[in-house]
């Protein structure tokens, strides 16, 4: 018992010894590390000085704007849509300047990557028609919803898609959104379907508006029979068989329906809609704008494991002498 306890007594003792020796070599590592950067403080506030102005310069002469137009691709048009965009950026990575030119697009060497992508809105899409909630009710069965909503199947029937790209100085609508909108509505068959869409939904209109005279004259007459207290044989016909009821449901449908008519016609006076164009957001991901801070912390880094590579480099020659 007493020969376990004193071992036990020198394994604590050699623990103790060795924790304490372990905080020693810490304290003098933090003064060696401090007297280092005192030593050399005016080599790293040089430094600093450098890194800050360099890096101002960098952000101010190195500036990245984002640019998002939100469209809505008409008459079936959302393929011709991604493929459209897809090639201009086929033809940027090219540098076939010439092409992009010829849109109406100035200063081509400004102009980043071109992408676009789908507004995901699931509920507006399952909304639209019953069809659409059919089938993700049917893809849900075979996958998980999230990758079912970013499917590409699913995704181009998303009623609005977002054009996204950058440039290197700010721009103005004039001279890259709507050239950029013009080369996306040149569809010569697409323009085509767009203007007999026009003519038909005008003449939808027209009859809805026919009918619905027609049913306000019916429902004047029934007005004025009632206030005199008198009703036609016809009015009673309408009366008797509940069919009044009908005629004001009838109605309210027309009305509703030139309403939708209205708003279509709003949305669809173009193949490819922009609904909203936003311009000149500057980038500030990653180390954009931020040239200022990383640039003085990294000259510093480098500095640091110079010194330190270079104390390293002596050791391992003395161990080969």
């Amino acid at each position: 018992m007493s020969s376990n306890s004193q071992d036990q007594e020198i394994d604590l003792g050699q623990v103790f010894s060795k924790i304490g020796g372990f905080f020693s070599n810490l304290v003098d590592k933090f003064f060696d590390f401090l007297f280092f950067l005192i030593k050399n403080s005016i080599i790293i506030i040089i430094l600093l000085v450098i890194g800050v102005g360099v890096g101002y310069f960098l952000d101010k002469s190195s500036k990245t704007y984002n640019h998002e137009i939100i469209v809505s691709p008409n008459f079936g048009s959302v393929d011709y849509l991604y493929a459209k965009v897809n090639l201009l950026e086929a033809k940027k990575k090219e540098n076939d300047t010439v092409f992009i030119s010829n849109l109406g697009i100035k200063n081509v060497k400004k102009l980043g990557k071109i992408e676009i992508e789908p507004v995901i809105d699931l509920y507006k899409f399952i909304t639209s028609k019953q069809e659409n909630f059919d089938l993700i009710k049917l893809m849900a069965e075979d996958g998980s919803l999230d990758k079912i909503v970013k499917d590409e199947i699913t995704s181009k029937n998303y009623p609005f898609h977002l054009i996204k790209f950058s440039t290197s100085k700010t721009i103005s609508e004039d001279a890259l959104v709507k050239p950029l909108l013009t080369y996306l509505n040149d569809s010569e068959y697409f323009n085509i379907v767009k203007q007999q869409y026009l003519e038909n939904t005008a003449v939808k209109m027209r009859a809805n508006d026919s009918t619905i005279a027609q049913i306000n004259s019916l429902l004047n007459d029934f007005s004025k029979a009632s206030s005199g207290n008198q009703k036609s044989s016809s009015l009673v016909y309408y009366n008797e068989n509940n069919n009044l009821n009908d005629i004001i449901k009838t109605k309210d449908g027309l009305v509703t329906e030139q309403g939708d008519f209205k708003l279509r016609l709003i949305n669809n006076d173009k193949v490819i809609k922009d609904i909203s164009v936003t311009t000149n957001i500057i980038n500030t991901k990653g180390t954009n704008g931020k040239l200022k801070l990383v640039l003085p912390i990294l000259l510093v880094f480098m500095f640091l494991l110079f010194h330190w590579f270079k104390g390293f480099y002596k050791k391992q020659l003395q161990k080969r002498g």
